[in-house]
């Protein structure tokens, strides 16, 4: 997606560790309407895939989620970071690692929300190595439920997480693939 490329140079920025921040509209302050011509294009991407709930983790997954959701007219269901006294007890449960915090945390997400007549589009914002993703769809295959694909906001192609998915025989389609931010200057596949 061009405009998001343009958005990204515009206003995203380069931190030490492959950090890149974009809290300016995607993951910090939202800018509601881009958010929402990205969830149409990828609408427009899995067009005819029959999907019946898009599925995410907490926190910055929502708001791409949600956009998506808009325009594909289904309901938005999260996995949660922390157990909390208002989650049902009767889980689905992933370990998953994140890239960003550098640590491990068990995702849960109610199993009165996910079954196995659902067929499940994955958001989420990034894309580095795979793993939150991964946790997903093992919770999806869990209930017994159907990935229809993984649509991401931004990639970063050169971490190989969706370039393993792809391999593995996952349809994932993100919005903008980051090919390397050597030197603090952002390159697109």
């Amino acid at each position: 997606m061009k405009a998001l490329e343009e958005k990204i140079l515009a206003e995203g920025k380069v931190y030490p560790g492959n950090i890149l921040k974009v809290g300016s509209f995607l993951n910090h302050q939202l800018d509601v309407e881009f958010l929402l011509q990205m969830g149409e294009e990828i609408a427009r991407l899995f067009q005819g895939e029959k999907i019946t709930k898009i599925i995410t983790i907490e926190a910055s997954g929502i708001a791409i989620a949600m956009a998506a959701a808009v325009h594909i007219k289904v309901p938005v269901v999260f996995a949660k970071k922390n157990q909390s006294a208002n989650l049902s007890p009767d889980n689905y449960t992933s370990k998953v690692h994140s890239y960003t915090h550098n640590r491990d945390y068990d995702i849960i997400l109610s199993k009165e929300f996910l079954n196995s007549e659902d067929r499940v589009l994955i958001v989420d914002d990034f894309l580095a190595k795979g793993k939150a993703l991964n946790g997903l769809m093992d919770i999806v295959s869990q209930a017994g439920a159907e990935t229809a694909g993984i649509a991401i906001a931004i990639e970063k192609g050169f971490q190989g997480g969706g370039d393993e998915l792809r391999n593995a025989g996952i349809r994932v389609e993100s919005l903008a693939i980051v090919e390397s931010m050597d030197d603090c200057k952002i390159v697109f596949r």
